[in-house]
């Protein structure tokens, strides 16, 4: 039995390869086994998700004893069309989340060489890499080499909230279909700046762009996210991904929350206040902001030569866990506390670190 491993491609067929597993925010697990259980409990701020999560709905017995029916999907596609304002050419598939469509994106072109705006989530490099492409890891869209025909940009950016216009990706989505291509962009954290997407624009030829409802619906255990873009493309995601990908509950649950306007706007609004009270906090205590979305905040220490592990560690034996990045050892990324206990334990934390 393979452990641990990914999908690559030969000769058409899947091969399973050994790889190693990134690290990633939320594991509350290997916390415990550093730290130990804290008095008071965890405060896991480790993840970019919404620490206020959208009520779930009473969920009908159907939808947990059948199979999810086309009905249920419609109404979640209609629901999630007009939630993202998409244009009538965008195509549209429902998948159990944004990571199953990386894990499917490689196997849309023969072996090719792929441009990653860097630094980034890591599963994006590493997925293309485990399956074979050559990937070139650039710091900025300008440097996309010249011999690429997939490139992959995430915006906002994580974890610097870095923001790229729409007539910058829309130019080098157009770049990589004339070179036989497409690119991939990463929306995961757009619904907190709607106004960023490329959702509403009528140019799919070439483009991939992954929608995530977790994140800003606090939900991310339900699984569920979008591919959006050129027909072709989009639909052979689907196909490969097959029938019944995505849950009834999620279908149900989808449906009814891009539906509420009220509550959208309003968390938009509690996040974006929330993300502001957070970058004060951090700055109060010495750090700096090098970048945020409504989601989360990226600080650094205000001295480059100082590294952020002890805070890291003192944070960590408080019972607040953060995310902390190996390549770049004077960062850290803190989410949004969900209540004002949490506020109160943090800035505790943070105050008594010297």
């Amino acid at each position: 039995m393979v452990s641990s491993s990914l999908f690559t491609h030969h000769a058409g067929w899947y091969h399973p390869i050994m790889t190693k597993a990134l690290e990633h925010g939320g594991n509350l697990s290997a916390a415990r086994d550093q730290f130990g259980d804290p008095t008071g409990g965890w405060i896991d701020l480790s993840t970019g998700i919404n620490p206020c999560a959208y009520p779930v709905p009473n969920i009908a017995p159907d939808a947990w004893q059948r199979l999810p029916e086309q009905r249920a999907m419609g109404n979640l596609i209609d629901a999630a069309r007009g939630y993202y304002a998409l244009h009538q050419n965008m195509h549209m598939v429902a998948t159990p989340g944004t990571q199953a469509l990386i894990q499917a994106l490689p196997f849309l072109t023969p072996a090719a060489h792929v441009a990653i705006i860097t630094p980034t989530y890591g599963e994006h490099a590493h997925v293309w890499r485990t399956c074979g492409h050559a990937v070139s890891e650039v710091r900025a869209l300008d440097g996309v080499p010249g011999d690429c025909s997939v490139s992959v940009v995430v915006n906002p950016n994580n974890p610097d909230g870095r923001t790229y216009s729409a007539g910058e990706l829309l130019t080098l989505a157009n770049t990589m279909q004339t070179r036989g291509g497409f690119l991939v962009v990463d929306e995961a954290f757009c619904d907190v700046t709607p106004g960023l997407s490329l959702a509403a624009h009528d140019t799919p030829d070439g483009l991939i762009i992954l929608k995530s409802f977790g994140k800003f619906f606090g939900l991310a255990g339900l699984r569920l996210g979008f591919a959006v873009g050129d027909p072709v493309l989009v639909n052979t995601l689907g196909q490969r991904l097959g029938p019944w990908a995505v849950s009834g509950p999620a279908l149900s649950i989808g449906a009814v929350a891009y539906d509420d306007t009220s509550w959208i706007a309003e968390t938009r609004n509690n996040l974006s206040r929330d993300r502001q009270r957070l970058e004060t906090l951090l700055r109060d205590h010495g750090m700096v902001i090098p970048g945020a979305t409504d989601l989360f905040v990226l600080a650094e220490t205000a001295t480059a030569m100082v590294t952020a592990a002890p805070l890291y560690a003192h944070l960590g034996a408080a019972g607040v866990l953060v995310r902390s990045y190996a390549a770049y050892p004077t960062w850290l990324r803190f989410g949004l506390p969900g209540t004002e206990q949490h506020w109160a334990r943090l800035e505790h934390a943070l105050h008594s670190f010297s």
